[in-house]
């Protein structure tokens, strides 16, 4: 049984379109626009590093929901999961306008190249998948759920390495922040 008409689904589709956009836009532009502000957030990086390891983990419990047969502990999870990295997205956007980059410091290592490698399919893969996620949500919470399960398939992997290379970039470029916070 559908919770949601077809256009009521379509209105929620142009929506994560709409927001997809934006964000898109505001992840490309964020490094060009700088607020001065007397609050310290080099902590940041580490916070949402958490928050994308803890996704992860919540993402992991909610395939085995699934896989077991328990939907509703399965919906909540994924739900939890959605508000996890929307947090991890503000927190992100919130640094890198308060703060300047922080380049890799290790030169003419294989470290470098693996770290590169990581950060450009982790950057890549979540711009990617950042709508199909939400598309994928929406399925499951109109109660569409071959659509979600056919989604779920391609997009719950690509946003699993999303959430997991997060933090593996963060703690190969840790030494290189200006401050380490210890």
């Amino acid at each position: 049984m559908k919770k949601f008409s077809d256009s009521q689904i379509k209105t929620l589709d142009l929506l994560a379109y709409a927001a997809s956009a934006i964000v898109f836009l505001l992840v490309i532009f964020m490094r060009k626009i700088h607020f001065e502000t007397s609050i310290d957030f080099r902590i940041l990086p580490m916070i949402y590093s958490i928050l994308n390891a803890l996704a992860a983990c919540i993402l992991v419990f909610a395939y085995r929901a699934i896989k077991s047969g328990n939907a509703i502990l399965h919906q909540k999870l994924m739900t939890t999961a959605i508000a996890i990295s929307t947090l991890f997205l503000l927190l992100y956007v919130l640094y890198h306008v308060t703060n300047a980059d922080t380049k890799f410091c290790k030169t003419g290592s294989v470290v470098r190249a693996i770290y590169f490698f990581i950060l450009i399919t982790h950057i890549v893969l979540a711009a990617i998948s950042f709508p199909f996620i939400i598309f994928t949500f929406i399925r499951g919470y109109a109660g569409q759920y071959e659509s979600h399960k056919k989604l779920a398939y391609w997009v719950f992997p690509i946003w699993l390495y999303v959430c997991v290379s997060g933090p593996i970039c963060y703690l190969m470029l840790y030494p290189c922040y200006e401050i380490n916070l210890r």
